[in-house]
């Protein structure tokens, strides 16, 4: 427990939680005091007054036993002193009768009238009193108990009830303030123990994460509420970011084995361009019919490898665009995905002249991604299927819609496994195919992203795969 204290008292700092909190305990503790006392105050001044106005009548009672109602002076006098009274009358059927004589007083008397019910007056009245002139007199009118007549009336001193009212108010602040003062450190302590020291808790996970994320954190509690709840959730998140940081850091050093490979890439790519420009002197008929595709392969990578280099990380530039005639834009990314009529061949069910107004180089790349992955996918099915025969269709059909050119790239193939579906645009997520690294559709659709597109898988099943490529017309 001297711990706990030593706790609270080292985070009572003026702008921290405990400090607010035991503020906000004393504040609703005075709150407290004034609802308690202010109605004990009240009830105990017209209990006072009853208390007078009880013993008025009593003597009154007597007075009017006398013959005529007459009362010597000093007998009247002693009778008042009994009562604590200065004057009684008696209001009888509209008529006033002075039962009491009230001797000549310095300061007019103040009506209190008890017969009415205005729960304000009643409590502004004790503090009245209290702040009252000691030459101050109460007149004070209730109905009769004992007696019949419509009210009953008494002057009274105010300076004996502005006493007993002080002394009364001091005994019961001292004892309300006493079990206030103890329930609010008792609520204090319950909030430090169960809220204040989970979250300070919670707070120096953070601050340790933010200084090493890679220290070891505290374990979460067993609590199952809100604040065991935080502590799991904050726990969890921890892990996420360590995780993504990690990721980040093997990022970073893939990044810079990447750069330098792309620099002994380009420089390979540079002999690979000045061997096919010896190439093209050839007179063999078929360097001459290859020699083309080579060209744009190695003009390709080398633009790639440009761009590495240049920014220091796979960002495209913005694309460069021109009207490409889709038959073209087909046959030429049926030959580099490897589509023949003897295997996966590609069936084109597009109008004729049909023209998309793209970067015909970024196309070519997403066209040849879905392509390559298509056949890897079917070829991969036949070799597990001996009825098959690595024979397979890619269907591409196109269509105009609202302002885009949509195409339609579909397979026969073996689908998407559904664990795979929703993730598969991530990096490094492949589906059925053994080949690649998994980042072939994430650059295809960053590059329909660029031209303000969009690429996204369609159809899915045993009866094969289909993508939908949206391209501003």
């Amino acid at each position: 427990m001297r711990a706990l204290f030593q706790r609270i008292a080292a985070g009572l700092k003026p702008d921290g939680l405990s400090a607010r909190l035991l503020l906000l305990t004393v504040v609703f503790t005075l709150a407290v005091e004034v609802l308690i006392v202010a109605p004990n105050a009240s009830a105990f001044h017209e209990r006072w007054l009853q208390d007078r106005l009880q013993a008025a009548e009593l003597a009154s009672v007597g007075v009017e036993a006398l013959p005529y109602s007459a009362v010597e002076d000093d007998t009247a006098a002693e009778l008042m002193r009994i009562g604590g009274v200065q004057a009684v009358a008696l209001t009888e059927e509209g008529v006033r009768r002075l039962l009491l004589q009230a001797p000549n007083l310095p300061r007019a008397p103040e009506l209190i009238d008890l017969r009415r019910q205005d729960t304000v007056a009643r409590l502004a009245d004790p503090w009245r009193t209290l702040v009252g002139h000691p030459d101050r007199s109460l007149r004070v009118q209730a109905r009769p108990r004992y007696r019949s007549g419509d009210f009953i009336e008494i002057v009274t001193p105010a300076e004996p009830l502005k006493q007993e009212l002080r002394a009364f108010l001091l005994n019961s602040l001292l004892v309300s303030l006493l079990i206030s003062a103890t329930a609010g450190a008792l609520l204090y302590l319950c909030l430090a123990l169960l809220v204040l020291r989970p979250l300070r808790r919670v707070t120096r996970s953070i601050e340790h994460f933010a200084a090493d994320p890679e220290s070891q954190p505290d374990a979460p509690s067993d609590r199952h509420d809100e604040i065991g709840r935080v502590e799991r959730e904050l726990a969890r998140m921890q892990e996420e970011v360590r995780q993504s940081l990690r990721s980040r850091a093997r990022l970073v050093a893939l990044g810079e084995a990447v750069a330098k490979i792309n620099h002994d890439l380009g420089n390979m790519l540079a002999s690979a361009q000045m061997t096919s420009e010896r190439l093209a002197a050839s007179p063999d008929p078929q360097v001459a019919k290859v020699l083309p595709r080579l060209e744009r392969a190695l003009g390709r990578a080398a633009a790639l490898t440009a761009n590495v280099l240049q920014y220091g990380k796979s960002e495209e530039p913005p694309p460069q665009k021109t009207r490409v005639p889709l038959d073209a834009a087909l046959a030429g990314a049926a030959e580099d995905a490897g589509l023949m009529s003897g295997g996966v061949r590609l069936k084109a069910e597009v109008p004729a002249r049909f023209v998309l107004k793209a970067d015909g180089d970024q196309l070519h790349r997403i066209l040849v991604n879905l392509m390559r992955n298509a056949r890897q996918a079917i070829e991969g099915d036949a070799a597990r299927s001996a009825d098959r025969r690595g024979r397979g269709v890619i269907t591409v059909t196109a269509r105009g819609e609202d302002g885009f050119c949509v195409l339609r790239i579909a397979d026969d193939g073996p689908g998407i496994p559904p664990r795979l579906a929703e993730r598969l645009f991530e990096p490094f997520v492949s589906g059925r195919a053994s080949e690649g690294t998994g980042l072939g559709l994430t650059i295809s659709r960053e590059l329909a992203a660029l031209h303000g597109g969009d690429l996204r898988l369609v159809e899915s099943g045993p009866t094969g795969a289909a993508f939908e490529l949206r391209l501003p017309g």
